[in-house]
């Protein structure tokens, strides 16, 4: 039994010094190709096998032939593994320089395609990773494109909206200047209403950039959706009438929200108002509120004849304003883009559709908790 214990120990020792004679080796290589690595590995597999059995036939005081032979079958199996240590490495090299190229290809603007052929599994996983980021990178570039050709879009039509009104105001200002003006009263009722006007676009410009920057402050307090709901119709009423368009309110619960009252008040108004102009005179423009299995569901539904199917996506886009002229009336295209705005804020959702003679726009709100 002692001299297993003294064989054991001395092959030990022998095998040691080749480990950390190979450490010392892969230090200075740890930054340079797995090639290299593996090779060392493979070498001090074999060096520590080698020294362990050396110091053994040393201690056992084996015959010069007995440690030649000894020695041919440990040379043998190192260059079998140095071999194949070198064929792996080559392997994996190949395979990394393949995964690198097609790394670069998305990093340059492009879509990653991983390279064929098997892999290892580290590897494969990076791949998938890879893949996925460029995924993730396509729709992102998409989104910015969109988001862009959005904000010339706004630049453009908000440039439009605010000369037409400032060269009216010009003009009748001039007129009243010069006194030439056949009735005075009339030019200043129009310049206080083209004035309200630009101060309307104004302040929606404001609520839309204090949206985006994400410096929207919320005071949500407990209110009953059917109050709400009955506010923002007595306020939309005066236009309802103005447009012959018929206001129904009556399929909405009482349902209890926990929102920012004034901010909700501007969702529902901004909904009514963009649906009494899209509706025809004699038309009919309903609201309805009602329980559903993701929360609290406001709907307002007009006659506008409906919304193309390729222009439905882009509807809450800033700056959307359908395929209409650019009018005054048509307002600078921030109203959907403020709602749906204030309804993320109150991590709900909108969402609109086509209905018969119409669209529907669906309000999402989390219910109040008890």
């Amino acid at each position: 039994m002692s001299e297993t214990v003294l064989i054991a120990l001395y092959a030990l020792m022998g095998a040691a010094a080749a480990g950390v004679l190979g450490a010392a080796v892969l230090l200075p290589l740890r930054r340079r190709s797995v090639t290299a690595s593996l090779a060392v590995v493979a070498t001090v597999a074999v060096a520590a096998m080698l020294a362990g059995t050396l110091a053994v036939a040393w201690a056992m005081f084996l015959s010069p032939h007995d440690l030649a032979v000894v020695t041919t079958v440990v040379a043998m199996a190192a260059v079998v593994s140095l071999a194949t240590a070198l064929l792996l490495g080559r392997w994996v090299v190949a395979r990394s320089n393949e995964l690198r190229l097609a790394a670069r290809s998305f990093g340059d603007g492009g879509a990653f395609a991983a390279p064929d052929g098997p892999t290892t599994a580290e590897l494969a996983a990076l791949s998938g990773e890879l893949a996925a980021t460029s995924a993730r990178l396509a729709e992102s570039r998409e989104r910015e494109r969109t988001l862009e050709a959005s904000r010339r879009e706004l630049v453009a039509w908000i440039s439009h909206d605010l000369r037409t009104p400032l060269a009216g105001l010009r003009a009748m200002a001039e007129a009243l200047e010069d006194g030439v003006a056949a009735d005075p009263d009339r030019y200043l009722r129009q310049i206080r209403t083209e004035v309200e006007r630009l101060n309307g676009m104004v302040g929606d410009l404001f609520e839309l950039s204090r949206i985006h920057a994400g410096t929207l402050a919320l005071t949500p307090a407990r209110i009953s959706l059917h109050d709400l709901v009955g506010d923002a119709l007595a306020g939309a009423d005066p236009l309802a009438r103005e447009h012959r368009v018929k206001l129904v309110g009556t399929s909405v619960e009482a349902v209890p929200v926990e929102v920012d009252s004034t901010e909700m008040s501007r969702v529902l108004g901004n909904l009514l108002v963009n649906a009494i102009r899209r509706t025809p005179a004699d038309g009919t423009v309903a609201v309805a509120a009602e329980r559903s299995g993701s929360g609290v569901v406001v709907s307002v539904s007009d006659g506008c004849g409906g919304i193309p199917e390729e222009e439905l996506p882009r509807v809450f886009d800033t700056g959307w304003r359908g395929s209409d002229a650019r009018t005054p009336p048509a307002g600078a295209g921030l109203g959907l883009a403020i709602v749906r705005g204030i309804v993320e804020a109150h991590q709900g959702r909108t969402t609109v559709r086509n209905i018969p003679g119409g669209c529907r726009f669906e309000v999402t709100l989390p219910t109040a908790g008890l």
